[in-house]
């Protein structure tokens, strides 16, 4: 959606924060959902990383830097703040911090990347069914969810679980400081590893195998019920919004899908910036998912099912920090040469990890193949492509998923083997992140490896779009109504469309084959492939 000036604005206006790992991002959007130029302010936060593998931010930083971002808007809309009509917050996912009785964190943010945990994300796969609460609560045990990082606590810090009186996200932490309350969204919750996606609450039988409470966690609400009244204090330092209504924070991954146009089941995002994900929004009742994918909440009424990886454009910096590569421009013209797979190399990607669909969270990255005639091109060219075999198998189980229901329409033979509607709509996959979006070659590999075409989003600031948008679907509808249903946005804007190359696929079948075998061969326990 094209930026625009204050004045072609259709009135009122939504302030929409994305904060993630290492910043802040607050925009302002329309009535029309298109972002307004002129407004707007940015904030970045150190992480603190140690050598055993932890992933750490300050509470009160993150928060003093909301607020500075909030003033810094609020001074450039000037009297134009009085049409703010409601504000939004999207965070990044899988962060807790505890807090003390009297509100004061008492632990630092851990982040999802932190994998410290590991090893207790291990013994509950032995410990517990794991397939049953995949069911319930649509996560796996991994380092990136609560219930490994409860133990770890447990063992590690016993100190600051007994501190710890409450435990919250970051999110949740800048809604208690500005309202005094408690309070968490389905969106959130389900990112936790903790919620039963089913009866949406907090699930009672895996809390029993932990060291923490429901009533340590905060009470779950829906994302149609905002919250307003500032406390005093911010009452008086921004007294416009004193009581302009406020979401309660959800996932950037809602946002994103829904910033990008992709608000029903034939939408996929495809999503790479440091890390990856593909995601599919579903209506209704959620269907039954394998354990290579999760299945979190949009809100009561709709489900947010996907993937993730824990590496994308992480790899591609590796390679520009670590081997003799020439300008960017240079490289993406080598680099759209070569043949497909032509390099005789095969990579595991995984510098950070695994995530979507082995789960294998002390995977290290391998690259085999490497002779004398190995070029620095070769090993960025093999890169791309392994990124792109890993999305190939969460799409294989995502499409396999949401069409398991329903008769299914293909293709002609030979264009892809995959299912090409879905409740009679096209499938489309929607490419997002920077890391993608600024490569072309990449976006042709992963149109070629998927088999689909692969649409470039054009919307600059698809996650705060998305915030703004859920804002005013929301406040259209605060009525008590329910919130399911497409939402009535204009549509987003899309650019270059990237089609298959069957050639190349058959090709990258055979790759893909290399990379699945390496894996099984090195991994331990194997993907679900």
């Amino acid at each position: 959606m094209p930026e625009i000036q204050p004045h072609a604005a259709q009135l009122p206006y939504f302030l929409a924060f994305d904060l993630g790992t290492s910043s802040l991002r607050g925009l302002i959007f329309d009535q029309a959902g298109r972002m307004v130029s002129g407004y707007g302010a940015t904030q970045t936060f150190e992480l603190h990383t140690t050598p055993d593998g932890g992933v750490e931010s300050d509470a009160e930083i993150i928060f003093q830097g909301f607020c500075g971002v909030m003033s810094t808007i609020l001074q450039q809309l000037g009297d134009e703040t009085r049409h703010v009509a409601g504000i939004g917050v999207d965070t990044y996912v899988g962060n807790i911090l505890g807090i003390s009785a009297d509100g004061q964190p008492a632990t630092p943010v851990y982040t999802w990347a932190d994998t410290r945990n590991a090893q207790a994300a291990e013994r509950l796969k032995r410990t517990l069914d794991e397939q049953k609460f995949h069911t319930r609560t649509g996560t796996v045990f991994h380092t990136s969810y609560l219930p490994a990082r409860f133990l770890w606590l447990q063992e590690r810090y016993p100190e600051l679980l007994r501190k710890s009186r409450y435990w919250l996200s970051i999110g949740e932490y800048i809604i208690l400081r500005l309202f005094g309350k408690r309070l968490v969204s389905y969106s959130i919750a389900s990112w936790s590893g903790l919620l039963n996606r089913q009866e949406l609450i907090w699930d009672p039988e895996l809390l029993q195998h932990l060291p923490v409470t429901a009533d340590q966690l905060s009470p779950l609400v829906d994302i149609d019920r905002p919250v307003r009244g500032l406390l005093p204090e911010f009452a008086r330092k921004w007294p416009a919004l004193a009581q302009v209504p406020w979401l309660l924070p959800v996932g950037d991954g809602v946002t994103s899908n829904l910033g990008s146009g992709c608000r029903g089941p034939q939408d996929f995002t495809l999503n790479v910036g440091t890390s990856g994900a593909m995601r599919v929004i579903w209506p209704g009742e959620a269907p039954p998912i394998p354990l290579g994918l999760w299945s979190y909440r949009v809100d009561r009424q709709r489900h947010l099912i996907g993937g993730a990886l824990s590496n994308g454009g992480n790899l591609y910096a590796w390679a520009r920090q670590t081997l003799q590569l020439p300008p960017e421009e240079v490289l993406e013209q080598e680099l759209a040469q070569m043949a497909p797979d032509s390099h005789g190399l095969t990579i595991l990607p995984f510098l950070a990890g695994e995530r979507s669909p082995g789960y294998a969270s002390g995977a290290r990255a391998t690259i085999s193949g490497i002779n004398l005639h190995t070029r620095p091109v070769d090993m960025v060219r093999a890169g791309l492509e392994a990124i792109a075999y890993r999305f190939a198998l969460i799409y294989h189980l995502l499409i396999e998923t949401v069409t398991s229901s329903q008769p299914l329409a293909t293709e002609a033979p030979g264009t892809s083997a995959r299912p090409s509607t879905i409740d009679g709509a096209a499938v489309r996959i929607i490419a997002s992140g920077g890391a993608l979006l600024n490569s072309p070659t990449w976006m042709q590999i992963m149109a070629d490896v998927l088999g689909r075409p692969v649409i470039a989003s054009a919307e600059a600031e698809a996650t705060c779009r998305g915030t703004a948008l859920l804002v005013k679907d929301i406040l259209a509808k605060w009525d008590g109504a329910a919130t399911g249903g497409a939402l009535d946005a204009p549509d987003a804007v899309v650019g270059r469309t990237f089609m298959p190359n069957p050639a190349h696929r058959v090709v990258y079948e055979r790759g893909m084959e290399r990379q699945k075998a390496l894996y099984r061969e090195l991994i331990k326990p194997p993907a679900p492939v």
